[in-house]
């Protein structure tokens, strides 16, 4: 298939596809016309991609994922190394998570000084 029935098929841009490209993340073969020409797997790493990408995983992130589906897993998370991005990614949220706590805390002691604020 093109890039273009691709992008559709996926719900990425053609611009999108091309990053993936050269971040070496997708592939695609030329055709005699110059044409780019993807297979029906690349639909599969695409959407696991973009899935990433919408979760706040990094292109670099994504690498272990794409390198499961194209090892001949059914999912992108099946992988050692996916398992550890998840959970390094886990770890990066819940650090966000506790910095958050902190400021709303800071933020409503100076809401209510001496008082004890609802929904704590």
């Amino acid at each position: 298939m093109r890039i273009g029935e691709l992008a559709r098929r996926a719900g990425v841009s053609t611009r999108s596809l091309r990053y993936y490209e050269q971040h070496g993340l997708i592939s695609a073969r030329r055709a005699a016309n110059g044409y780019r020409e993807y297979q029906e797997d690349d639909v599969r790493l695409v959407s696991e991609i973009r899935t990433l990408l919408t979760n706040g995983f990094t292109l670099d992130d994504a690498r272990p994922f794409v390198e499961c589906l194209r090892s001949g897993h059914s999912s992108g998370g099946e992988c050692a190394g996916s398992v550890e991005v998840y959970r390094r990614k886990l770890e990066e949220i819940d650090s966000e998570i506790r910095t958050l706590l902190a400021r709303r805390a800071e933020v409503a002691a100076q809401l209510c000084s001496g008082c004890v604020f609802k929904g704590e």
